[in-house]
């Protein structure tokens, strides 16, 4: 049965299926244009696809909501979504946005926003679910709720006053990393800054390790100098280093200084090399064993949730020190090789003849060259002493030779069908209409 009243919040995150049953994607947002008197009018949901790609649906593509699912008419528009001007994000944009209610002059929180139906698909903002400020001076108390509708509050955002993030944070808890941070890209700029500032350490540090480098040093730029030192603390050394590289000397120095002195280390000797060679791209994070460390050991270190696939996928075998710059590097072995022999194996007897280090003088095209002639997930990095200094990663040679604005380059922009012949689309403007050929 198709619900008339749908709260966005428990919108977010349900499937989207076509007529016959396939699954086209998954809500992410709803999108609404205000209105001078009226409430704000529904024009679409946004569309999270297979490829994490995100399109717009237009509401009167959309014939059913309810039971935790939308029901399509089976015709969708592949082209990446592209927010117009005059469009509001609801989960993006209104959550956390602060109102005046009218009736008691209260200023109030949105914590949730319900959409209806008012028929022939024509769908509008009908209640607000608000939450009041705290009545006990109890920190872990929160203040009464209530629910009004659009022409019962008016919004009431103070100059300077940030917009509360925790809906929006809690919304996309569920997306991965790279995910986050595509859809932090697509928000305003102002906005995607309050988001990340709400953001715990490790998941702003995770995210901004999948940005591009203007909009992470933007990012940063605007933390105070604890907070960015603490995110660059849980940011891996390599990516750390890249950023710190582009900022002035004396901001750099200050928030090496900030950092925790072991991690502060690992990036100093990162930003000694040249950004476009083996130095410059390595990680000193690799899985690092002694030779009379054995199979089982190496298998539980490789197991740990916190690492990397890449760098889980073989251990370096050195001579003591253990801790890069190592003593001489043996060899790898890769964890593939570990599972074909017994438990109590010696690492030293398993290494890997054939895979060569590179220098950390090596150009990046060099070792995109060795990782790609012998297959490698990772290459390790060693200096003039033959000492094991960092691992190259594949995802860091990737990151060198796609062009800077990957991450905002989407396929074809032709519309797809689903279970259903192409209809001819009537020519439009650039408004979008809720039937128009962005549906």
């Amino acid at each position: 049965m198709s619900a008339t009243k749908v709260f966005v919040a428990r919108l977010a995150g349900c499937s989207v299926f076509d007529p016959a049953g396939d699954r086209v994607g998954r809500v992410r947002d709803v999108l609404v244009v205000y209105r001078r008197v009226d409430p704000p009018h529904v024009v679409g949901l946004i569309v999270e696809v297979p490829g994490k790609r995100r399109i717009f649906l237009s509401i009167g593509r959309v014939t059913s909501i309810g039971a935790g699912q939308v029901i399509t008419t089976g015709i969708v528009n592949m082209r990446r979504f592209e927010q117009r001007g005059g469009e509001v994000r609801v989960i993006a944009e209104m959550l956390g946005r602060k109102v005046l209610l009218t009736r008691d002059r209260i200023r109030a929180t949105i914590e949730d926003v319900a959409i209806e139906d008012r028929g022939q698909g024509e769908w509008e903002v009908s209640q607000l679910f608000l939450r009041k400020p705290k009545t006990t001076p109890s920190p872990f108390g929160k203040g009464p709720t209530t629910f009004a509708t659009w022409n019962e509050v008016t919004e009431d955002e103070l100059p300077g006053e940030a917009q509360s993030a925790e809906h929006v944070i809690a919304a996309y808890s569920d997306l991965l990393p790279a995910d986050l941070a595509s859809t932090l890209l697509d928000l305003p700029e102002e906005r995607r800054f309050e988001v990340a500032e709400e953001l715990p350490d490790d998941r702003l540090a995770d995210v901004l390790e999948e940005m591009p480098d203007q909009e992470r040093i933007d990012i940063l730029t605007r933390l105070e100098d604890a907070r960015a030192a603490d995110v660059l603390d849980q940011m891996q050394p390599d990516d750390a280093a890249d950023v710190l590289a582009q900022f002035p000397d004396d901001r750099s120095e200050a928030l090496l200084q900030l950092m925790e002195p072991e991690e502060a280390q690992d990036v100093r000797m990162l930003l000694e090399y040249e950004p476009d060679t083996a130095g410059g791209l390595m990680t000193t994070e690799p899985v690092i064993v002694s030779a009379d460390a054995t199979v089982a050991e190496g298998l539980a270190l490789i197991r740990r949730h916190e690492l990397a696939p890449a760098l889980g996928a073989s251990v370096c075998v050195v001579l003591p020190p253990y801790e890069p710059p190592t003593g001489r590097f043996l060899g790898l072995v890769h964890f593939q090789r570990m599972l074909r022999y017994p438990p109590n194996e010696r690492l030293g007897t398993l290494i890997d003849q054939q895979t060569e280090p590179v220098r950390v003088d090596a150009s990046a095209a060099e070792v995109t060259r060795v990782m790609a002639t012998y297959n490698l997930v990772s290459v390790p990095v060693v200096d003039d002493a033959h000492r094991l200094v960092g691992v190259v990663t594949i995802d860091d040679v990737l990151d060198h030779v796609l062009p800077d604005d990957w991450r905002s380059q989407g396929e074809g922009d032709a519309p797809s069908r689903l279970r259903q012949r192409q209809r001819k689309t009537p020519v439009t403007t650039g408004r979008r209409t809720t039937r128009g050929p962005n549906g």
